[in-house]
This record gives structure tokens, C-alpha cells and sequence, in this order.
């Protein structure tokens, strides 16, 4: 398809691909309002509503010659099981916050208004970003293992829809209680460490679990992974650490590992889960490299020093309203 720009400003014929997961948070009822939203301004749709995330990445690979970019409505699980397709097909995308923490948005800088949201994808200014890859499988926020395990295995849909991104502090409050170290191997380039943990995990992002930062200084577009290791022994232990989660300021700290490099693998004594966006997707032994400009997003126009975007990057306009 077409995607060059007139060089009198107008903007030449696009098409979305729209995608909602009906069974995300808040996405039900407020699909048709960002449905409406998008055609009004003269962006051509073609709409899938879609009620498993799993069937996401089918759907974009079958449509994805007949479209310019795809739209997606959700949450960070729905958008990770757009990621493998969205790095096959190079289909930029415009993202919808409508889950419950809504980490990429948050790290995209893209507004959790939903109208101010549609009108990021509206201005048509489109960034590459980084993807993390585990054992083969694409996410883009974070990717654990250990307490993150446990709190997506007890982070159920009716949890979330009651509680919203509260869900996530009261259940990794339930899962501090019973913290059970682990023994882990971390390897980066040549160096090989030895840990005994309760938590391993590997940012792509800045943000994740709805308040929580990986690095202070990470982002999505640094060509780099960000690593830390929790290496406590009690619950108690981690009262202290909880700041320093929130706002990524964890190097130097007592009882935490931080690493950076562009791959690391992992080695547990026994098979563990690893999660990724909110989802399990993976069980070690487990690979992490970061892809380089793996995918292009919408995002805001200009610096936004709250959103986990490097600075001085430059900005693509894409073709998006129908002429």
C-alpha cells in the first residue's frame, strides 16, 4: 500500500486494522465510543472484535496486506499477543489503553484519555521501539520470573475488574507472605552470576505492574535490557525495597542485583515459569536479547520526560485519514 507523503501536507489514503478484546477491562463498552472516534476524523477502519487475545496475532498476519497499521484496544496481555505478528509484518501501532495497568501506554507516553489516545493515532507521528524476546516469544514491557509468577497466576480477570490496578498491590502483598527463594544462574557476555532470589526480572520497558519502574533511566527505544535480581531471605526484607520499585532507582541497593546488556541467559536447577506483559510464555532454561527497532508505535509529538522514550529520536508521520 501507499504510504508516502503528499509534499503539500494533505495526508494520502490509510487503513487500520481495529482490533478490541472484549474481555480486557473498561474495552466492552468503550470500543464503539473509540471506534466512532477515529472514523469521524476520516481514519478508514476495518474493525475485529476479537473475545481471546491468542487469536490476535492470526488475525493481523491474514489482513495484514490489506491495511497500512493496526489499532488495538486493551490491555498489556492483549498487546503481547500482538507482538510476535506486529515484528513479522512491520505494521506500525496505535495503542488504546483500555486494560487495567496499561504499561506500554504508560511508557509510550500515550494518554490514558481515551479520546486524548485516538488522537495520538489522529496526529499520525509514529516512533521505533525495542522489543524484548524470550526463548523465541516477543513482549514489550517486562519478562520474570519468581513472585511476578505467582502474582499473574493469582491476578484472575474477576481480581482485576473489581479492584483495577489495585489488584496488583494486594496481590503481591498476599505472595510477599509466603516468598520462597530460588537459585539461579544469570549469564551476560562473560560474566557468570550465582544468585539465590525470590525475583529475576528483565526489562525491555520502564514500566510494569501498573506503578512500578524496571530502571529510572530504562527505555523502550535504548537498544539495551534492564536486569534486576531480588536477593532477600524474608518478606520484611523487601518493606525497605518497595520504593526504590517504584520509582527504578534499585542500583546500588542492599539485597539487589542490577545488570544491563543485550542478552542474558538464565538457569534454574528446575524448570520455572517465566512471565511476560501479564502473561506466562516461557519456562527456563530462558534466553533474553533485545531486538532493536523491532516495531513502530504512535506516540505523542515531542519530549516527554514521564514516559520511558529516549530523547532527540526522531518522528515518522504515516499516511492515516482516507482521502
Amino acid at each position: 500500500m501507499d504510504g508516502s507523503i503528499s509534499s503539500n501536507g494533505a495526508k494520502p489514503r490509510g487503513r487500520a486494522l481495529f482490533l478490541g478484546n472484549l474481555g480486557a477491562r473498561q474495552v466492552a463498552e468503550r470500543l464503539d465510543q473509540a471506534f466512532a472516534l477515529l472514523r469521524d476524523s476520516g481514519v478508514e477502519l476495518l474493525p475485529k472484535r476479537i473475545r481471546k487475545p491468542r487469536d490476535i496475532g492470526k488475525i493481523i498476519r491474514e489482513y495484514h496486506k490489506s491495511v497500512d497499521y493496526v489499532v488495538i484496544g486493551g490491555g498489556d496481555g492483549t498487546l503481547n499477543a500482538a507482538a510476535d505478528a506486529l515484528v513479522e509484518t512491520g505494521l506500525p501501532l496505535g495503542v488504546l489503553p483500555l486494560g487495567t495497568a496499561n504499561d506500554l501506554a504508560h511508557t509510550l507516553g500515550v494518554p490514558a484519555d481515551l479520546a486524548q489516545a485516538c488522537g495520538v493515532i489522529q496526529d499520525g507521528y509514529t516512533r521505533q521501539i525495542d522489543v524484548g524476546c524470550v526463548n523465541g516469544k516477543h513482549y514489550f514491557n517486562v519478562a520474570g520470573m519468581g513472585m511476578s509468577v505467582e502474582i499473574t497466576k493469582r491476578l484472575t480477570h474477576e481480581v482485576k475488574k473489581r479492584w483495577g490496578v489495585m489488584a496488583y498491590l494486594l496481590t503481591a502483598s498476599s505472595v510477599l507472605r509466603n516468598l520462597r527463594p530460588f537459585s539461579a544462574e544469570i549469564r551476560c557476555g562473560d560474566e557468570v552470576h550465582r544468585v539465590r532470589t525470590v525475583q529475576i526480572t528483565v526489562g525491555n520497558g520502564r514500566y510494569y505492574g501498573g506503578a512500578l519502574a524496571v530502571a529510572e533511566d530504562a527505555a523502550i527505544d535504548d537498544q539495551r535490557l534492564d536486569l534486576y535480581s531480588l536477593e532477600v531471605d524474608h518478606w520484611w526484607q523487601m518493606i525497605p525495597l518497595m520504593l526504590a520499585l517504584r520509582t527504578g532507582k534499585l542500583k546500588g541497593r542492599p539485597l539487589v542485583r542490577t545488570l544491563h546488556g543485550q542478552e542474558f541467559q538464565i538457569v534454574t536447577r528446575r524448570s520455572r515459569a517465566v512471565n511476560a506483559d501479564g502473561e506466562i510464555i516461557a519456562y527456563t532454561p530462558a534466553s533474553f536479547r533485545v531486538v532493536p527497532k523491532a516495531v513502530r508505535v504512535f506516540t505523542p509529538r515531542g519530549p516527554n520526560p514521564t514516559a520511558g522514550l529516549s530523547e532527540n529520536v526522531s518522528e515518522t508521520r504515516v499516511p492515516l485519514a482516507a482521502s
